[in-house]
Parts: structure tokens; C-alpha cells; sequence
């Protein structure tokens, strides 16, 4: 019985070491959603994809932190604003 307790004690740490160590890969993009126009950070670290399916990806705007889709964000928000004074 303490064998197998002590094999599975350096077992855990060793998962847990090993999980430390690995970098998280979490990537984030942009996504408009087609009725209301409206636009959102995504991470793609999440298993499943956006619900309803009636958006689109904002092409280039795939950033490795939060902090940076946010900043996309804004520069997409004032250049939209930019175009639309434009026309009027």
C-alpha cells in the first residue's frame, strides 16, 4: 500500500511539473457578428466556436494576449467610425 501511494505521489508531481512547464497557447481574435454588426474578442482556446454560427473572423486579428485583441479592437472601432464619417 505505500507503494503504491508513494508511486503515485511522484506521479502527480511529475504531471504537475510537466503542466508548469509546457507555455499556455492561448490565442485570441476578433469576431464580428453578422446581424448586429457588433464586435467581440475570442479565445481560441475554448473547445467550441462561437454560438449562433453567424459571424466572421476579422481577418488579421488573431493576437497571442487579451491585452492586444483589445487594442485591435479599438483600432477597428476607429477606423470604422473613420470610414463612416467619410461617406456622410
Amino acid at each position: 500500500m505505500r507503494r503504491i501511494f508513494s508511486l503515485c505521489a511522484v506521479a502527480a508531481i511529475g504531471f504537475t511539473a510537466l503542466a508548469a512547464s509546457s507555455p499556455a497557447q492561448a490565442s485570441y481574435h476578433l469576431i464580428r457578428w453578422q446581424d448586429t454588426g457588433f464586435c467581440q474578442i475570442w479565445d481560441r482556446s475554448i473547445p467550441t466556436a462561437p454560438y449562433p454560427g453567424n459571424y466572421a473572423v476579422i481577418v488579421g486579428s488573431e493576437v497571442p494576449t487579451f491585452g492586444d485583441a483589445g487594442v485591435q479592437g479599438r483600432h477597428a472601432a476607429q477606423r470604422h467610425l473613420l470610414i463612416l464619417t467619410r461617406h456622410l
